[in-house]
C-alpha cells in the first residue's frame, strides 16, 4: 500500500516562508550595517581615547534596539523585501548608536561635541530620504512607519540626555525624550489612547524642531542660559503637542461612547 505524500499545511507555508524570506533578506542589511557601527566606534573610540567599552556600548545599543522592533517586522509584509528605505532607516538608528556610546561618559569634549553634532545633523538629513524612498518605490508599509517613528523617538531621549550630561540644561530636559514613551506606557491604564492618530503635519513639524532644538544645544558654541532657553520653548512646544494628541483621543472615544 502506498502512503499518500504528508504535505505541509497551507496556512504555515503561506505565512511562515515569506516571513521567513523577509527576515533573511533583512540580515542582509543589518549585519553590514552592524559592522559598520563597529568600525565608526573603533575609529572614534581610538581618536577620542575611548576604551574598547564605547564600541561596545555602540554595538549592544544598536542591537537591542533592533530586538525591540523584531516583534513589528511582520507588519512589513506581504513585502518580503527590507528594502532601501528601511536600509536607510537602519543607518540613521546605527548613527544614533554612536551617540549612545558617549552616555555616562562624563562631560563631553569639545571635538566629541562637534562630533555628535555632525551624527544628528546627518541623521536629520536622511529622516526625510527614507520616507520618499518608501513613497516613490512603493516600499511602505506599517512596519516602516513604525521603525522611522522609533528611532526619531530614542535618538530624541539619547540626545536630551546628552544635553543634560553636558550641562547645557536640567534633568527635565529628558522628558523631551520621555514624553513619547510615557504615552505609550499609560495605554494599557486608558485604551483610548492606545486609539491610531491621524496623520498630522504639525506633529511632523514639531517633531523636527525639537530634533534641531537639541542639536543646537549640543553645538559647543551653545552655552546656558541659551541653550536652557532653546530647550525649554522646544519642550513646550512638544509638550503642547501631545497635549493635543492625547484631547483628540479623549474626546472622541467619548464621542463614541455617547453614541452607543
Amino acid at each position: 500500500m502506498k502512503r499518500a505524500p504528508i504535505l505541509p499545511t497551507p496556512a504555515i507555508a503561506s505565512t511562515t516562508s515569506p516571513l521567513r524570506r523577509l527576515l533573511a533578506n533583512s540580515l542582509l542589511y543589518v549585519v553590514p550595517v552592524s559592522l559598520l557601527v563597529v568600525v565608526s566606534a573603533a575609529g572614534v573610540g581610538e581618536l577620542a581615547r575611548q576604551s574598547i567599552g564605547y564600541i561596545g556600548q555602540c554595538l549592544l545599543a544598536l542591537i537591542g534596539l533592533l530586538l525591540a522592533l523584531l516583534p513589528f517586522l511582520p507588519q512589513h509584509l506581504p513585502l518580503e523585501r527590507f528594502g532601501a528605505a528601511n536600509a536607510v532607516t537602519l543607518v540613521r538608528a546605527g548613527i544614533t548608536a554612536l551617540m549612545v556610546g558617549w552616555l555616562g561618559r562624563g562631560t563631553l569634549s569639545t571635538e566629541v561635541s562637534w562630533l555628535i553634532v555632525v551624527l544628528a545633523t546627518l541623521a536629520v538629513l536622511l529622516d526625510g530620504v527614507d520616507g520618499w524612498l518608501a513613497r516613490r518605490y512603493g516600499l511602505a508599509s506599517a512596519f516602516g512607519a513604525r521603525f522611522d517613528m522609533e528611532i526619531d523617538a530614542f535618538s530624541i531621549l539619547v540626545m536630551a540626555a546628552l544635553v543634560y550630561q553636558s550641562d547645557k540644561a536640567g534633568a527635565w530636559v529628558i522628558l523631551s525624550g520621555a514624553l513619547r514613551y510615557g504615552f505609550v506606557a499609560l495605554g494599557p491604564i486608558f485604551p483610548c489612547l492606545r486609539r491610531p492618530l491621524p496623520p498630522n503635519k504639525r506633529r511632523q513639524t514639531i517633531c523636527v524642531i525639537q530634533i534641531i532644538a537639541l542639536i543646537i544645544c549640543l553645538a559647543p558654541l551653545v552655552a546656558p542660559p541659551w541653550s536652557v532657553v532653546l530647550a525649554g520653548l522646544a519642550l513646550s512646544l512638544l509638550s503642547m503637542s501631545f497635549a493635543v494628541d492625547v484631547a483628540w483621543l479623549v474626546g472622541h472615544s467619548s464621542v463614541e461612547k455617547n453614541g452607543q
